[in-house]
């Protein structure tokens, strides 16, 4: 039987996969073969499922062999133990690294653990760093509730207020975090500005573009030094996983990877596996979700029953003109209120057919919500109201069924708010 030595592979990454650099492919085929040229024993066309959770060694020589020139590398050639990496896990890191153009990326156990796990290295106390105010509501408790217990100092601007983020940039300013699309106005940024603004003033960069993907929009080629995705969304693509991931290069991604093997957010070699099954129709079900967004977002605009639509393909929208620049579709996540009240909204989303309600998007069935009963529900209504959040507001995450079903389905049950 023929084996491939994966060391052997022309030009490979130091996680032992083809570097991007070497591919002029589209995204497209990225999402099936990125990341998996190490990874072909027993002639598998598929990355196998490495089920285990320790390595071992032949005898003491390769042991002392990997202590003294690998242990220590950001991403060692081999693995040591399942905490500190997993090759079916590293092959889906190669891949999202690929999509997003990046040199690294480091998956963990959630979104929320991408998120929480950078603000902890990249902030210390006494530092301070900059959110923009409609980022998800858990990454703002966050920054609210914990950070602060460490002596992290955290300023809110409004989302797409670039003198605002510039004058809140104090001495002890290490990080500007956002979201683009956000969440659930789909506010995006304007990258470029973003960065330059950050780079002059010496500071990093994080966003997350759950909403957005790689197949829409790619944030490092702006300058943007990291991208967080919570990877449950659209990448894993089928409600079924949790994971997150955080990519960028390696002078980041390095302390990341280190800090994993402490902070133990580590992601199990069967979700690797559905992750990497997942990217592989990334392409095509990205090309569904901003299709039926489009289609989806205008119909509902010219709805007599529908108040206002939040789209980043519509004109309507506030950063319409920066989304048609950066992003190469919109994905499948609409925002609109109601003409009515929170009763009218509620029976709207009680007559629809096809989306169930639930919490989450970017997976292949479509789901509906109310923000205000199923993210605010105990908040203060006034707090609610100045975020935006009226009890007339729907988000509606399109899977990939038929995009004339889904308007039809639209149709007849705003007839019955």
């Amino acid at each position: 039987m023929q084996t491939v030595d994966p060391t052997a592979a022309n030009s490979v990454h130091r996680n032992g996969h083809t570097p991007k650099e070497d591919s002029s492919l589209s995204p497209l085929t990225e999402a099936v073969h990125a990341g998996e040229a190490r990874f072909r024993s027993h002639n598998s066309l598929t990355v196998p499922i490495v089920q285990t959770s320790t390595y071992t060694f032949d005898n003491t020589a390769e042991l002392i062999d990997y202590v003294e020139n690998h242990m220590f590398w950001d991403v060692p050639e081999r693995e040591e133990y399942g905490r500190y990496g997993n090759p079916t896990v590293r092959a889906a890191e190669a891949k999202i690294a690929a999509l997003d153009k990046a040199e690294d990326a480091v998956m963990v156990s959630s979104g929320m653990a991408a998120i929480t796990n950078t603000m902890l290295i990249l902030l210390s106390a006494g530092d301070h760093f900059i959110i923009t105010e409609d980022c998800y509501r858990r990454t703002r408790a966050f920054c609210r509730t914990f950070l602060t217990r460490f002596g992290i100092e955290c300023t809110t601007v409004r989302p797409g207020d670039y003198d605002a983020i510039e004058a809140a940039i104090q001495p002890n300013t290490r990080l500007i975090f956002s979201e683009s699309p956000t969440n659930p106005f789909l506010r995006c940024l304007d990258y470029a500005r973003l960065a330059d603004i950050a780079q002059r003033h010496k500071v990093k960069t994080a966003v997350d573009t759950t909403f957005g993907t790689p197949m829409n929009v790619r944030p490092i080629e702006y300058g943007i030094d990291l991208v967080i995705h919570s990877v449950t969304k659209y990448l894993g693509g089928h409600n079924d996983l949790l994971a997150g991931c955080v990519v960028g290069n390696y002078s980041i991604t390095t302390a990341l990877r280190q800090a994993q093997g402490v902070m133990g957010a580590v992601v199990d070699p069967h979700c690797g596996y559905l992750i990497l099954r997942g990217l592989k129709t990334l392409g095509l079900r990205m090309r569904q979700h901003n299709a039926s967004g489009m289609a989806v977002a205008r119909f509902l605009e010219d709805h007599p029953k529908v108040r206002r639509v939040w789209y980043p393909g519509l004109e309507s929208h506030p950063d319409y003109e920066v989304a048609a620049r950066t992003m190469q579709g919109f994905g499948g996540v609409i925002s609109f209120e109601i003409d009515g009240d929170g009763p009218a909204a509620s029976r709207f989303i009680d007559a629809c057919r096809i989306p169930r309600i639930g919490p989450s998007l970017g997976g292949v069935e479509s789901l509906i919500e109310q923000p205000s009963i199923i993210s605010y529900y105990d908040t203060d209504p006034e707090v609610r109201l100045a975020l935006g959040i009226s009890d007339e507001l729907v988000r509606l995450s399109l899977g990939i069924e038929e995009t004339d079903d889904l308007i039809a389905d639209l149709a007849q049950a705003l007839e019955s708010a």
